[in-house]
């Protein structure tokens, strides 16, 4: 049997909210779950910074693991060093991206927000996707740096407070426009995790979408008709192994991982 398993890569724990959707559609598969602890976070981080970063990493951890397909389960990650990273390793690569698309095809006001990290909300990559999918909205984004932090607390057990949730999304709605919103874009993979917290901070009835169903699916694509080992090793990995990567062992029970390792 084909033992190679899919690797997951990210910053931090955000990846754990596509690893779970990739759980979902194929849960014979073995996975690698990849946080770049030593690098966290990447969302204050310069495009040079992660443009140089990323590669090699990736390149080591292809040479440890030998994996069949590496997620970039990072939206700055992705929308930075995506393009380098599938020059530099002949392995399929999927990335991350915000979902604008299936955004604009729920909006019923026309107006959607985007909420990410400061790296990744300032991409071209998002003008792009919103000026091919989403042109006859009205697209407002927010970098919500705090949001990360927030994920990895709560993932760590740790209580938060829900003034800081509410800080995040007046970001977006106390834009021009931002009254109309009605759908938003969880731009970084590490919000879904807080998604009831955001929910419950929104001034008025909206629907949070996100890229991992969409990545889940396009994995199962590219993997279709492959052999699976016949026994799970669902192991995660951090690039620094500390008392805070070791208090995320319950948690990680929980996303199905039951080995942790450093690299």
């Amino acid at each position: 049997m084909d033992k190679r398993p899919i690797l997951l890569f990210d910053s931090g724990v955000g990846g754990l909210s596509v690893l779970a959707a990739v759980r979902d559609q194929l849960p014979q598969a073995s996975l690698v779950y990849v946080a770049d602890s030593a690098g966290f976070p990447y969302g204050t981080k310069s495009e040079a910074e992660i443009a140089a970063r990323v590669p090699a990493l990736l390149g080591r951890l292809a040479e440890r693991f030998d994996p069949r397909l590496i997620v970039i389960a990072c939206n700055t990650a992705s929308t930075i060093a995506l393009q380098h990273v599938r020059a530099a390793l002949d392995v399929p690569i999927v990335g991350t991206v915000p979902a604008i698309k299936p955004a604009a095809g729920m909006s019923e006001t026309r107006v959607i927000g985007v909420l990410g990290t400061e790296a990744t909300v300032r991409q071209p990559y998002v003008d792009d996707l919103a000026a091919r999918f989403a042109s006859d909205c009205l697209v407002l984004r927010h970098g919500a740096a705090a949001l990360v932090e927030l994920a990895e607390a709560k993932l760590h057990g740790e209580p938060t407070d829900p003034a800081a949730y509410r800080d995040a999304v007046a970001g977006l709605f106390g834009q021009p426009g931002g009254d109309r919103i009605d759908v938003i874009v969880n731009a970084c993979t590490h919000f879904p995790l807080v998604v009831d917290e955001l929910s419950a901070a929104k001034p008025h009835p909206v629907r949070f979408v996100d890229g991992a169903p969409g990545i889940a699916r396009r994995v199962a694509h590219l993997t279709q008709g492959q052999e699976w080992p016949g026994s799970l090793e669902n192991r995660a990995v951090f690039t620094r192994f500390g008392e805070a990567e070791r208090r995320l062992v319950p948690a990680l029970a929980r996303y199905g991982i039951d080995r942790i390792e450093a690299l």
